[in-house]
C-alpha cells in the first residue's frame, strides 16, 4: 500500500470539456498541478494530467475519476492509497483489427518499459457507438448507443480480479476546429467524461477512457503546444495506464488508513467553473475553495453567480499556492 506523506491534502480540478484556458487541451495543466506537490498531497482528475502518450502524474498525486471525486466530497466514497494496481482494459468491438493491434502493441510497450501490470482485457460483445458534439452553450457532450455492453465487459474484468479499468471506445474523426490552435473546446472530452463517470458508478472501481480513431496518421503540421501531445501519437492509451498504475481505489467503507473528505483542506478550480456540485459540497463542508483567474472556461459561472462570497479568488495558481502554504504548511 502506498501511504501518503503527512503533507496537507488539496484537490486540483479542471473540469473536462469546458474549454479551460489551462487544462482544456492535452495535459497542459500538468505543470501547474505538479508544482503543488512540492508542498501538498494533491487529488487530480484525469483531465488535469492526461496527455495522450504522456502523463503529468507524479508522486504525491491521487488520480481520481470525476464521479468518484464528487462522491468523495459528499462523504459517500473514501480513497484507498494503492500501488501497482492490476489494470484491465475494455476495448470497443467497433474498433477495427488493425487499430486494435496498435493498442495491443502500445499496451505491450508500456508493460515492458514500465513494468505496469495490465492483467486482462475484454472486447465488448457489441459496438458501443459513441456520438459526440458541442452543446449550444459550447460545452463538450455526447451519447452512448450501447452502454450496457461496456458494463458487461467491465464485470467480466472484475471477475478476473482487476483493480482499475481503462476503456477504449471507437470515435469518429472530429470535425476541423481551433483545438489544434490552442483555442476552443475539446469536442470529444465531454463524452469521455460521461463514459468514465458512468462506468465508475456502475462498477465501483476507478474507470478512465481514451478514444480510438481509425485515422492514426501523425500530422506534419505545426500545432499549438497545449494540444501537441495528441498530435504525435496514434493512441491516447498510455496516459491512462501510467496514472491508473498507482491510482487510489475507492470504497464506501470508512477505515483508519482510508482517505475521507475530512482530510481535504482546499479545492482549486478555474475562475468561472464554480457551478459544479463539488464546489457547493466543498463550501458546505468548510473546505476552502479557490477560483483561479488565469484559468477561465466557457461556463462563466463565478462566485457571484452562485452567491458564495467566501470562495477565494487569486490571480494565478502560484498566488494560490503561496496562500495555501501560509494557511496550512506550518500546521504539518
Amino acid at each position: 500500500m502506498n501511504m501518503l506523506s503527512s503533507k496537507p491534502l488539496i484537490a486540483f480540478i479542471v473540469p473536462t470539456g469546458t474549454g479551460a484556458s489551462i487544462g482544456g487541451f492535452a495535459g497542459d495543466a500538468s505543470s501547474y498541478a505538479r508544482s503543488f506537490t512540492e508542498d501538498f498531497n494533491v487529488i487530480v482528475n484525469p483531465n488535469t494530467v492526461n496527455a495522450a502518450c504522456f502523463s503529468g502524474i507524479c508522486a504525491g498525486m491521487l488520480y481520481t475519476e470525476g464521479w468518484a471525486f464528487s462522491q468523495f466530497l459528499k462523504g459517500n466514497l473514501h480513497l484507498i492509497p494503492a500501488k501497482k494496481n492490476r489494470i484491465g482494459i475494455i476495448f470497443d468491438k467497433g474498433i477495427s483489427k488493425g487499430i486494435l493491434n496498435v493498442h495491443f502493441n502500445t499496451v505491450n510497450a508500456v508493460k515492458t518499459v514500465y513494468d505496469i501490470d495490465v492483467s486482462a482485457y475484454e472486447i465488448t460483445d457489441y459496438p458501443v457507438n459513441v456520438k459526440f458534439f458541442n452543446t449550444s452553450g459550447g460545452i463538450s457532450s455526447g451519447s452512448l448507443m450501447n452502454n450496457e455492453t461496456l458494463v458487461k465487459a467491465g464485470k467480466r474484468l472484475l471477475q478476473k480480479g482487476i483493480d482499475v479499468i481503462a476503456v477504449v471506445c471507437k470515435f469518429d474523426e472530429p470535425p476541423e476546429d481551433d483545438y489544434k490552435n490552442g483555442t476552443g473546446v475539446d469536442i470529444v472530452g465531454g463524452i469521455e467524461a460521461v463514459i468514465s463517470h458512468f462506468l465508475t458508478r456502475e462498477l465501483k472501481v476507478p474507470v478512465v477512457h481514451s478514444p480510438a480513431f481509425e485515422d492514426i496518421t501523425i500530422t506534419k503540421e505545426l500545432v499549438n503546444a497545449k494540444a501537441s501531445a495528441e498530435y504525435i501519437t496514434p493512441t491516447f492509451l498510455p496516459c491512462l495506464l501510467f496514472a491508473l498504475n498507482n491510482a487510489p481505489l475507492i470504497s464506501t467503507e470508512k477505515r483508519e488508513h482510508y482517505i475521507s473528505k475530512d482530510k481535504l483542506k482546499a479545492l482549486i478550480m478555474p475562475y468561472n467553473s464554480l457551478g459544479a456540485s463539488i464546489v457547493l459540497d466543498a463550501v458546505k463542508s468548510d473546505i476552502k475553495v479557490f477560483a483561479i483567474k488565469e484559468n477561465s472556461t466557457v461556463l462563466k459561472i463565478t462566485k457571484e453567480i452562485i452567491k458564495k462570497n467566501d470562495i477565494i479568488e487569486t490571480d494565478t495558481y502560484e498566488d494560490c499556492r503561496s496562500m495555501l502554504k501560509e494557511m496550512f504548511y506550518e500546521k504539518i
